[in-house]
C-alpha cells in the first residue's frame, strides 16, 4: 500500500488544476488518470470561455504563461440577439477591462496541466489506470486501482466527470435533468473579421454561439433538440457552413469548415452533497450546467482554487479529510454554483416555453436591458469577478 495525504482521482482540466495549484504545498498527492491528455492535429473544437478571475487562478499556478498565445483569443465585445428583435451587447472598453473572457482550447490547457503535473516533486501520476475498489475508513480513504496497485491517503477528491465513478462508489446522489438537447460543436474559418467579439443567439431551434479563435476562425456550440443535433452532424460539410452561416445572418460571411462536427448530450446536474468524511466532488464530478454561457469550467477551476487554499492553510497536525474541514470548502463553493445553475436552465426555459406574450416581453426585457449602462456594466463585472 503506497501512502499519501491526498488522491485525486481524474486528471482532467479541474484535477489537474487542482494538483499543480498545491506543488508548494507539504502535500503527498496521487494523481490517478485513465488517459494521458494529446494536442489533436489542427484545432480543438472542444473549447472553453476563460474568465479573467479564472485567467489570474491560471497565472497563480503557473499554468498561464507557458499556454501558446497564437492558440488563445480575447473576447473583446459580445452581442447576443434574442428571437424577435430583442439586443443585448456588452463590451470590454466600456466596461473598463481589457478583456471580457478567454477562448480556450480544452487541449491546450490538458497538455500544459499534464507537463507542470509530471514535473511536479511531491506529485506522483497513476496513468493509464482506473479506480477499481475503494473503502473509507475512519482515519483514511483506502484506494485500489484496476492494475493492482493500492493506495491510501487522508483525503479523495473526485475529479472524474459527471459520471464520476468516485461519486457512485461513494453513494453520493446526483439529480440529473436531461435537456433532450445536444451541444453541437465546430470550428470554421469565416469570411468576415470577426474582432474578437462572441456572437449569441436565442433561436427556435435552441441556442446558437460563434466564439472568436485566433485570425478568421471560429469555434461554434449549437445547443439544440437531438434530432436536430444529429441533423446538423449529418450533413455535408458544404451543406452544414451553409446551415450555420444561415442561422447566424451570414453575420461573419460564408463559411468553412475546419473540424468535423460532434455533438454531446445536455443535462443539468445537481448533487446536493459535495463532500463526505474524507472526500470531496470538483469539477463536473460536482455539478452540470446548460453550456450557453461558455462556463462550464470556470466553475471547476474555482472549485480547485477554493479547495487549494483551504488544503494549504492546513497545519500539519490537522486532519485534511475531516468532514467539518471539507464543509467549509461545500459552503464556499455552493451559492456561486447554485447561482450559475439557476441563471443557465433559467435562460434556456425562458427561451425555450412560448406561452402567449413571453416572446415579445423577454425580447423587451434584453432591449430594455441594453439601454442601462449601469445594469449592463453590474452584469459584467460580476461575471469578471465571480466566474
Amino acid at each position: 500500500m503506497q501512502q499519501f495525504d491526498l488522491i485525486i482521482v481524474g486528471g482532467g482540466l479541474a484535477g489537474a488544476s487542482l494538483a499543480i495549484a498545491l506543488r508548494d504545498s507539504r502535500l503527498r498527492i496521487a494523481l490517478v488518470e485513465t488517459q494521458a491528455p494529446r494536442q489533436p492535429e489542427g484545432w480543438d473544437a472542444r473549447i472553453y470561455a476563460i474568465s479573467p478571475a479564472n485567467a489570474l487562478f491560471l497565472e497563480s499556478i503557473g499554468a498561464w504563461k507557458h499556454l501558446d498565445p497564437a492558440r488563445m483569443a480575447p473576447i473583446r465585445a459580445m452581442q447576443i440577439f434574442g428571437d424577435a428583435g430583442g439586443k443585448l451587447d456588452f463590451s470590454a472598453f466600456d466596461t473598463g477591462v481589457s478583456e471580457l473572457g478567454w477562448i480556450l482550447e480544452s487541449s491546450l490547457m490538458a497538455c500544459e496541466f499534464w507537463e507542470s503535473a509530471k514535473r511536479q516533486s511531491n506529485l506522483t501520476l497513476f496513468c493509464p489506470v482506473r479506480p477499481a475498489q475503494l473503502d473509507f475508513r475512519h482515519d483514511a480513504t483506502v484506494l485500489k486501482l484496476s492494475d493492482g496497485v493500492t493506495l491510501s491517503a487522508r483525503l479523495l477528491v473526485a475529479a472524474d466527470g459527471r459520471d464520476s465513478w468516485v461519486r457512485q462508489a461513494a453513494g453520493l446522489a446526483a439529480i440529473n435533468s436531461p435537456y433532450n438537447e445536444k451541444g453541437l460543436v465546430a470550428n470554421f474559418s469565416v469570411e468576415t473579421p470577426h474582432r474578437n467579439i462572441a456572437y449569441q443567439w436565442f433561436r427556435d431551434d435552441g441556442v446558437l454561439a460563434y466564439l472568436p479563435l485566433p485570425g478568421n476562425r471560429i469555434s461554434i456550440v449549437w445547443s439544440t433538440p437531438d434530432d436536430h443535433a444529429d441533423q446538423l452532424c449529418a450533413l455535408a460539410p458544404e451543406a452544414l457552413c451553409e446551415r450555420v452561416a444561415e442561422a447566424g445572418g451570414y453575420r461573419l460571411g460564408q463559411l468553412q469548415l475546419l473540424t468535423p462536427p460532434a455533438a454531446f448530450p445536455l443535462r443539468l446536474m445537481r448533487v446536493p452533497q459535495t463532500v463526505a468524511p474524507r472526500l470531496a466532488l470538483i469539477g463536473d464530478a460536482a455539478h452540470g450546467i446548460h453550456p450557453l454561457s461558455g462556463h462550464g469550467i470556470n466553475l471547476g477551476f474555482q472549485d480547485a482554487s477554493v479547495l487549494a487554499g483551504l488544503l494549504a492553510g492546513t497545519q500539519p497536525w490537522q486532519d485534511i479529510g475531516d468532514e467539518r474541514l471539507l464543509g467549509r470548502y461545500q459552503r464556499a463553493r455552493r451559492e456561486e454554483t447554485l447561482l450559475m445553475q439557476a441563471t443557465t436552465d433559467g435562460l434556456r426555459r425562458l427561451f425555450r416555453e412560448s406561452p402567449p406574450g413571453l416572446r415579445a416581453l423577454r425580447n423587451a426585457g434584453l432591449n430594455l436591458t441594453n439601454g442601462l449602462p449601469f445594469m449592463k456594466n453590474a452584469l459584467v463585472r460580476y461575471a469578471l469577478g465571480a466566474l
